[in-house]
């Protein structure tokens, strides 16, 4: 038995207009439904592999991103996967099919306008650093009072903090360059 509401919203009516009933295939869905519920694996599979290019085409007449379209096809065949037994072999496929996908479709549109009223564009007043100078490294004041003051430490502080700490070099990399020791890299104030 289908899927059936009383009520129906507009987007539902407008995705309903556009449904039409589903090509005849090669082997009949209903046929293959049928034995999916008599718990025939080969059957379902086939099934699903057949009316996942409809449902995707019923979804991309009405959404213009491929990654909604998918989440319409895998919602719908989700839904089919859990509700099967409801299927009466007795009654065409189709209808059952495009009902489901018509409610899989508005529900997506609802989530997207949902989504479009919660979410405010971002403007160039909401950047950080709208200005392109602003972003750049080599100006900013407190790297230079950082390179002042590193300037002024002991030969060894400063080199374990510029290999360490500014280069990322590990321990062993930094003893092979400055020719220390790694214990007397590590012994540095700032190196540990």
């Amino acid at each position: 038995m289908p899927p059936s509401s009383t009520h129906h919203s507009p987007v539902l009516s407008v995705v309903e207009a556009s449904l039409t009933a589903p090509r005849v295939p090669d082997v009949d869905w209903s046929i293959l439904m049928a034995r999916a519920q008599g718990g025939d694996a080969v059957a379902y599979r086939r099934l699903l592999e057949e009316i996942a290019p409809y449902v995707r085409s019923l979804a991309a007449k009405w959404c213009r991103e491929p990654d909604q379209v998918e989440e319409i096809v895998q919602d719908t065949l989700l839904t089919i996967h859990a509700i099967r037994q409801t299927y009466d072999p007795a009654r065409p496929f189709g209808p059952w099919l495009a009902a489901i996908t018509r409610r899989r479709m508005a529900d997506q549109l609802r989530r997207n306008g949902l989504r479009r009223q919660r979410e405010a564009p971002l403007t160039r007043e909401h950047e950080t650093f709208p200005s392109t100078q602003a972003n750049n490294p080599e100006d900013a004041p407190e790297r230079r009072a950082l390179g002042l003051a590193i300037n002024q430490l002991p030969l060894g502080q400063r080199q374990a903090i510029e290999l360490l700490k500014l280069r990322e070099m590990s321990l062993k990399e930094a003893a092979v360059t400055t020719g220390m020791s790694i214990t007397a890299l590590k012994a540095q104030p700032t190196a540990g």
